[in-house]
Parts: structure tokens; sequence; C-alpha cells
């Protein structure tokens, strides 16, 4: 991704704090840590402000985007928790759970006050996410369908 032409436009979690994000992915069995700003980011595939992973953690600043955080969440909540425990920086080369992750993020937006899929999946397309047709929200709309019967199948979309 790259979120140099991005800016200030993305929602970051300085901007909806870190209660809700804490929250949410500990209903996953996952932890958010938080790095203080203008510290690197333990296992951040991207660099920073980007989220990193390790095991059953998710790194983040105040200036990480919020996609960012869910997409690394959704990376780690997607794997059975054998294989959470192995990642550290990269989660998978699956084109699948790749999708699925996309999906999923986009999904638990709507579990963060503030946030909501409408703005992730304008966050995403501002921050450089590539779709086939054109847009996050049109992929998710239109050809997420794949995405959608993966996670169904292993239970992991919430209510």
């Amino acid at each position: 991704m790259d979120g140099a032409d991005a800016g200030a436009a993305v929602l970051r979690l300085a901007d909806i704090g870190f209660d809700a994000p804490t929250a949410l992915l500990a209903r996953y069995g996952l932890a958010l840590r938080r790095v203080p700003d203008g510290a690197p980011i333990p296992g951040s595939y991207w660099g920073a402000p980007e989220a990193g992973i390790i095991g059953h953690e998710v790194h983040a600043r105040g200036d990480t985007p919020v996609h960012s955080l869910l997409h690394e969440a959704g990376h780690l909540i997607v794997l059975p928790a054998e294989r959470r425990a192995e990642v550290h920086t990269d989660a998978t080369d699956s084109v699948e759970e790749e999708d699925a992750t996309c999906y999923l993020q986009i999904v638990l937006a709507d579990a963060l006050p503030g946030v909501g899929r409408a703005r992730l999946m304008a966050d995403m397309d501002a921050w450089g996410y590539t779709f086939r047709l054109g847009s996050a929200r049109a992929w998710f709309e239109c050809d997420a369908e794949d995405a959608r019967a993966w996670l169904l199948a292993r239970g992991l979309l919430p209510d």
C-alpha cells in the first residue's frame, strides 16, 4: 500500500482511541499492543505507520490507519490458532486468505464507533488498495462472494 498520498485523509487510531479496537480484537483472542508515537512498529510488513502482527498481537501507534489495524487483525482472525502463533510480520501468501481478510476488515469496521464500512472502504481507496472493479465498495458489493463464502464456511463472520 502507498499511504504517502493519503496523508491525514484516512481515519487513524488517534481519531477513535484504542479502547474500542482493543475490545474488538479481544473478542477474537487477539491483543492490541500500543506502540509509542514515533517508535518503530514491530511486525509491520509495510513499515510505520502500518500495523504489525506477531503471534496473537497486533501492534499499532496513534497514527496507524484504522484500515491497517483491521486488515492486520483480519489476517490473524482468518488463521487457525495453531498458525497464528507462528506469524511474524507476514501472515499469508494465500489469495483466498487475503481476499477473506479484506472482506472481514470491512465488516469489522461496523463494530467500531465512528468508523463503519463506508468510511473504511473510502479510506482503503484513498490509501491505495486496488481491486479489479476499481474500488473497495465495488469489490465488496459485486465481486467478493468467494471471500464471503470462505468466511462463512469457517464461521468467521460476526453476527
